[in-house]
This record gives C-alpha cells, structure tokens and sequence, in this order.
C-alpha cells in the first residue's frame, strides 16, 4: 500500500501525542466518507481570481467550458489540505492534472508558524491587523487568505526567474490551482526525504538543490520552512513546493537565521547519505547573493 503523503508540518501519526479533537474527529471523518462519493465537478474556474505567469503552458486546459473533476485528497495538513482535480472539455480528450491546495479559513487550526514570517508583510489598515494579531475569525480568514496569495505570489515570481517551482495556474480566494507533479494515473512525484539515490543521482540532486536555493537567495528569498519534506523529485527534477512562507531576507529582521536554516536543513540530509558538502561556503555564497553581509 502506498503511504499517503503529509504536509511537512504535519504530525507524524504514529508519534502524535494525546488525542485528536472532536473537530478534528469529524474533518477526518468527513474527507473519508467523501472519498467513497461520487466525484465533484464543476465548471472551471479559469475565468475568475488570479491567472499565472504568461505564456501558459501547452498542458494547460484554459477554455472556459472545461469541467473540473475531483479525484481524491493528495495530502492532508493543519493549515490547508491538497486535492488532486482533472479540467477537461466534455467531449474532448484534452485535459490538465490539477493540484487544488486549499488553505483552511475560520475553522481552521491558528497557524502555528505565522507569527516570524509575517513580519515585513503587514496590512495598511490597523482593523485588520488587529484581528490577525488576535486571531478572530475575521482575521483567520485574512490570514489564510494572505498565505494564500502570498504563496501564488512568491510561485509565479519564482517560475518566471527560473527557480523549480509547480507553475501557478491560478488563485481563488484561499484555493490554489497548481501544476500535478506526478503521472498520468494521479500517481504523485516522491519527496526527497522518500529516496534512497545511489551516488551519482546524490550528486546530481544536491547540485539542483544548491542551484535552487541560489537563485532564491538571488530574488533576495528563503523558502523559510525548506526540508527534505517539502521537495519533491519529479522525473529526476528537483521541485520546490510549500512556499506560502517564503522570507524576505531583507526586509524580515531574521531574514539571515532562515536563510542559514533551510540551507543547513537540505545540507545535512544530503551529508547523512554520503554527499560531500562544505556548509560554511554554502552559507557564505548564500549570503552573498542574497545581499547579506
């Protein structure tokens, strides 16, 4: 049986201490029973919210009388849960692999990581932040909404630049559209920490996740929360995913820890399997492309 996969802030469910909340009982409960439904469909979405970088990709089913068809969770976390959907024309052997992430609003859990990445994206009006800071449920809603535009945001800056992101189809509200990395049978690409390369591939990996986090620190960006957990591997491509908390290094006063952080992360897996890496020069180069000194 193939392991269902978590959000990298996900408990581990065979080390999770004490028991589950009612709440949470009944959202688990839920997405079971909607899991032996009849598919959902709807028409698409593609004329509504926020569309991603131009040109679109050649895979991507944009007419408007496409039909979207969820197929199943992929992934299931404390701050927002990750569909897979196929857009297709009725009639029409086109269609698009969707990944449909979708951020819990006022019912969802606090989220637990906001409090040090937020700084340096503040809202102009001070009714608003105050219901963040309090964590009302109109401010829930404006912070799920806020990770949500944040991370299609930071996606389509990041695939325009180069860096190996899923491209951004699309944002409604709290629901991100994604690029499906994975096969045509809803099969998902493995994350990192799922393989074992043998020496070459180990190699090759870890220039691809240098290379990444370089052309990050160049945008002036950390990832913020980057492990092996939040990398997936896609047909021997490394992929970055789970970015609604990328870091302004600039202008996040511990814009640097992160910086340091996620490059000691990625590093110490790589060197744990067998992979020569010199941090020191790593954090350094890092440093200097992002601008730090």
């Amino acid at each position: 049986m193939r392991e269902r996969a978590r959000f990298d802030d996900e408990e581990d469910p065979y080390t999770r201490r004490g028991r589950l909340t009612e709440r949470e009982r009944a959202r688990r409960a839920e997405l079971r029973e909607n899991a032996h439904a009849e598919p959902e469909t709807r028409y698409s979405t593609w004329d509504t919210g926020e569309r991603g970088p131009r040109p679109y990709p050649d895979w991507l089913v944009t007419e408007l009388a496409a039909v979207d068809t969820e197929l199943g969770i992929l992934k299931t976390g404390k701050e927002a849960d990750v569909h897979l959907l196929r857009r297709g024309i009725p009639g029409d052997d086109r269609s698009s692999l969707l990944a449909a992430k979708r951020y819990r609003a006022a019912e969802h859990r606090q989220f637990h990581r906001d409090a040090g990445y937020l700084e340096g994206r503040r809202m102009r009006r001070s009714r608003e932040n105050r219901a963040m800071a309090g964590r009302t449920s109109f401010g829930r809603n404006l912070i799920a909404e806020q990770w949500a535009a944040a991370e299609f945001a930071a996606l389509s800056r990041l695939w325009t630049v180069g860096v190996p992101v899923p491209y951004p189809v699309q944002r409604n509200g709290t629901e991100l559209l994604l690029e499906f990395l994975g096969d045509e049978d809803g099969t998902a690409a493995p994350r990192l920490a799922q393989l074992r390369p043998e020496p070459e591939e180990l190699d090759h990996l870890w220039f691809q996740a240098l290379r990444a986090m370089e052309l990050l620190a160049g945008e002036g960006l950390a990832h913020g929360d980057l492990s092996p957990y939040n990398i997936l591997v896609h047909r021997g491509t490394l992929m970055l995913i789970d970015l609604p908390q990328v870091v302004d290094v600039i202008a996040n006063p511990a814009g640097a820890e992160y910086l340091e952080r996620d490059a000691s992360t990625v590093a110490r897996w790589f060197t744990t399997r067998g992979q020569h890496v010199e941090l020191p020069a790593v954090l350094e180069r890092l440093r200097n492309r992002a601008g730090l000194r």
